[in-house]
């Protein structure tokens, strides 16, 4: 139990710090007054080589062929989005309100523009942000959002823990420790 709690900080704490690179990443690249928007494209390429070299890093740590790898990527990558979605309110939690830690300003941006659109797990954590907002909300308001929250995020750990079956089917004993190790897998 120790370990696996240990394990989920750790895996926590890896996904605070990938959040922190992409930020960081995507900030450089916004033009500004001095700067052309041409760095836009560098901040993504960025964004891009690291992705990259992140996924080339795990295939040969797996020890997979180019063949084997178009089978498990896609895999791999099903479990780590269910697994962000699963941490959006943790996160949340976590770094205070706003997304940083001691920031309770209620900017829940965090600071941060996406373009990627958001999940059904964010989209009601986002509502039920809202609602705690707002200081005049109604139990019930409060209630009802809470409880859509919790829906979908059962929804996602459901999700989660299939996608997490279906890649432990064509792993090797092997490989699914070096996922646990990594924390793709529990």
């Amino acid at each position: 139990m120790v370990r696996n709690r240990a394990a989920y900080v750790l895996v926590v704490a890896a996904m605070a710090a990938l959040g922190f690179i992409g930020q960081a990443l995507s900030q450089e690249g916004r033009p500004t007054d001095s700067r052309k928007s041409d760095n836009s494209d560098q901040g993504k390429q960025r964004a891009e080589q690291f992705r990259q070299q992140m996924a080339d890093r795990m295939k040969a740590d797996l020890g997979v062929t180019d063949d084997e790898w178009k089978v498990l990527q896609p895999k791999i990558d099903k479990v780590q989005t269910l697994s962000r979605q699963m941490l959006a309110g943790m996160m949340s939690g976590m770094f205070g309100r706003g997304g940083r830690p001691g920031d309770r300003s209620g900017d829940r941006s965090g600071g941060q523009r996406s373009d990627r659109p958001q999940s059904e797990v964010e989209k009601k954590l986002s509502d039920l942000q809202k609602v705690l907002d707002n200081k005049e909300a109604k139990p019930e308001e409060i209630k009802a959002a809470l409880t859509a929250y919790r829906e979908v995020r059962a929804k996602a750990r459901e999700e989660l823990q299939k996608a997490q079956k279906e890649l432990q089917e064509v792993l090797t004993v092997r490989q699914e420790a070096v996922l646990v190790e990594r924390g793709t897998l529990e």
